[in-house]
């Protein structure tokens, strides 16, 4: 695997272990390409900063001796580029992750990576919908008017309907081949592929299942058991974007923020879970989060909507 697309400014011994420390991130950690490309391109950054900042591409030997006044020089240095805080933190994320990857294999230790602060981001809770509006997502009516053919909305009804019935991401609702469609009756769930390649098993609602099969049903377009369960209107995979132009139609006609997108489906599944009771662990599991604390934010966005409702209703409030 290349290194990098950009070419770091670094030493013969850096640029080989960049080699291993992605090849090792792909192969042993299942990252996708895109991660890998975002990991090297900030790692790139970092080396390109610090060629300019010690006067020459820097080796092994001089990655363990550069100083938190060094990796803080760098942070000023993108901040003057206009880097914000999220940027920031993922460049040291990636920078963090091949310096620990350096310690593990006996290449030396980068300890000023870890002797700086990281930036702090803003608090921001996901914004699910209403449960009557997360409800009307897969509602053929509310496009009746629109010119486009039956099945084309019958789909769009059905990729939504997964998204807020099982909780999906739009990726996985798109990644799933025709042999996974769940049969109503019969199947009451499905195993999707989720992030870092991990497989989860997933329930399907009823009437979600017969949003599958009421669009299988009169697709015009062959589907084979190995091909994609959502094709576009040619008969290629269905893009996000599309999926998201349908959203904003409904959004549109339910008069809804723009927060209302499909991944707040998403959000919208495990709100409503959470609020009638159901087990943090077990939303966790379907949700496919490694870890709890990424489950737990929707604690915060159930305690806000009872704060608002208490702010509302109590007289002396």
């Amino acid at each position: 695997m290349n290194a990098t697309k950009s070419k770091p400014l670094a030493s013969p011994d850096v640029t080989a272990e960049i080699n291993r420390w992605l090849g090792y991130l792909g192969a042993e950690r299942r990252m996708s390409e895109k991660t890998l490309e975002a990991y090297s391109r900030d790692v790139g950054q970092f080396l390109n900063f610090l060629a300019g900042h010690l006067g020459g591409a820097p080796s092994l030997k001089q990655l363990a001796k550069i100083t938190p006044a060094d990796v803080r020089a760098f942070m000023a240095a993108r901040r003057s580029d206009g880097a914000g805080n999220r940027t920031l933190m993922r460049g040291l994320a990636g920078a963090r992750s091949f310096a620990r990857f350096l310690e593990r294999n006996s290449k030396g230790k980068v300890g000023a990576l870890a002797a700086v602060r990281t930036p702090k981001l803003p608090r921001s809770l996901p914004k699910p919908l209403a449960i009557k509006d997360a409800k009307r997502m897969a509602d053929t009516e509310l496009r009746a008017g629109e010119t486009r053919e039956p099945w084309i909305i019958a789909r769009d009804a059905a990729v939504l309907g997964l998204l807020y019935g099982s909780g999906l991401r739009i990726a996985e609702a798109l990644s799933l081949k025709r042999k996974d469609a769940p049969v109503p009756g019969v199947s009451d769930a499905i195993t999707v592929l989720g992030k870092g390649n991990k497989t989860r098993m997933v329930p399907v609602l009823p009437q979600v299942a017969k949003l599958i099969a009421g669009y299988i049903a009169i697709c015009p377009l062959d589907l084979p058991p190995d091909g994609p369960l959502f094709i576009g209107a040619r008969g290629g995979p269905l893009s996000p974007r599309i999926v998201q132009l349908a959203m904003a139609r409904l959004r549109g006609a339910l008069g809804l923020p723009a927060s209302a997108t499909p991944h707040a489906l998403r959000h919208s599944f495990a709100t409503h879970l959470l609020a009638r009771g159901g087990d943090l662990r077990a939303i966790q599991e379907l949700l496919g989060h490694a870890s709890l604390s990424t489950t737990q934010i929707y604690t915060a966005v159930d305690s806000e909507r009872l704060l608002e409702v208490y702010a509302s209703a109590h007289p002396r409030a």
